[in-house]
């Protein structure tokens, strides 16, 4: 058995926290649907299993519907989908759709029981709600040891942190259900899980194009290659993300900090295909004002979308008379004495390592502090 195993197409997402950019975002998980077809083509697959969630939710543009439907019916191979949480099997939802109906390798299953494929038997677990506490693969129990059995769902592994769980899912699913492979949808990130012996039974594809900042590893597909009944399946992870959604840290505490977020945000690679946030804190030095500009510049314009937060960064002092007005105390006497290190020409002893750069380092750091103190 070789099949595709991808999820969370989220097709017609708002993307509105990207601005003018949404639009491209939005085209392009249309070509990255294609890109998955490809794969399948390329890979000799004879199935897709797409583990719910192919749309951001059941009010889309039905043109779209019409799109994907198209997209998929192109494949050589059987297409099997499940509704997700985003949207769920209910009346009036995109899998009631006429255009599913038009092409015979499209199969969406509305219904938790096994049916046949190429290689063996599938045990889907559609959705009816958005949230829902119930574990949907419980009332998988594999009784055919002669066939290669496989399961696709749509919820939350235990140990994934969130709120309230939607769809638990146990870690121990495929040992509960004798599934020979268990392939999820919900979570964007690639993730893989192994057994006591280290063989993977259950794994989440991740989204095929990346929807955010911070997913982990997203914008793959995998190959899942099952040589015979309980033997142990093989994945590779196939790359058909094409967006890239990059965030660029960096705490200000030294004259030069402000070049090298510039250089790093010149040297991206593929800025055109780069959703990008620079993300800055610490402090601003006068002379290198003219560095934020630049960095502005370049972000706005090569990166499909850019974005400069520097709301959290402050401006140098001009000289340290911000020292001597610090409230009596330990405070103010470890400022004033920093200062005095600080000076090359300081003649007093001097404690061991504090030179006058680590004494300006330091005496930054305090002042970066103070002024992060709500007045």
């Amino acid at each position: 058995m070789k099949f595709i195993h991808t999820a969370d197409w989220q097709i017609g997402m708002k993307a509105v926290h990207i601005g003018a950019a949404g639009d491209r975002v939005r085209n392009e998980r249309l070509e990255t649907a294609r890109r998955v077809v490809k794969a399948a083509e390329e890979t000799k697959a004879e199935f897709i299993l797409l583990a719910g969630d192919t749309f951001e939710d059941n009010g889309v543009d039905r043109v779209l519907v019409q799109k994907v439907v198209d997209i998929l019916g192109k494949f050589s191979g059987v297409v099997y989908l499940i509704p997700g949480n985003h949207d769920p099997l209910v009346p009036g939802s995109v899998w009631e759709h006429p255009a599913w109906a038009s092409y015979r390798n499209l199969y969406v299953l509305g219904k938790a029981e096994p049916i046949r494929v190429p290689g063996g038997i599938l045990y889907p677990c559609p959705t009816y709600e958005k949230r829902s506490n119930h574990n949907p693969v419980q009332w998988i129990k594999s009784d055919h040891p002669e066939s290669i059995t496989i399961g696709i769902a749509h919820g939350t592994v235990e140990g994934i942190q969130q709120e309230e769980p939607e769809y638990p899912i146990s870690r121990a699913a495929p040992a509960l259900t004798g599934l020979d492979y268990l392939a999820l949808g919900h979570w964007h990130s690639t993730t893989t899980y192994a057994d006591s012996a280290g063989v993977i039974h259950m794994a989440y594809s991740g989204t095929p194009e990346p929807t955010k900042f911070g997913e982990r590893d997203s914008g793959n597909v995998l190959l899942v290659e099952i040589p015979e009944p309980r033997q142990p399946p093989v994945l590779t992870s196939i790359r058909t993300g094409r967006l890239s959604w990059q965030v660029v840290e960096q705490d200000l505490r030294q004259s030069g900090d402000l070049a090298r977020v510039r250089e790093l945000v010149e040297n991206i690679e593929d800025p055109s295909l780069t959703l990008l946030e620079v993300r800055m804190t610490g402090v601003l030095w006068a002379e290198e004002c003219h560095e934020l500009t630049r960095i502005r510049e370049i972000v706005q314009s090569r990166c499909l979308s850019g974005r400069v937060d520097d709301s959290c960064v402050i401006s140098s002092p001009e000289d340290e008379s911000w020292a001597a007005g610090l409230p009596a105390g330990s405070l103010r006497d470890a400022a004033l004495c920093l200062c005095e290190l600080a000076n090359p020409s300081f003649t007093g002893e001097r404690p061991v390592g504090a030179s006058p750069n680590v004494a300006s380092r330091a005496l930054l750091e305090l002042y970066a502090l103070v002024a992060e103190v709500p007045k």
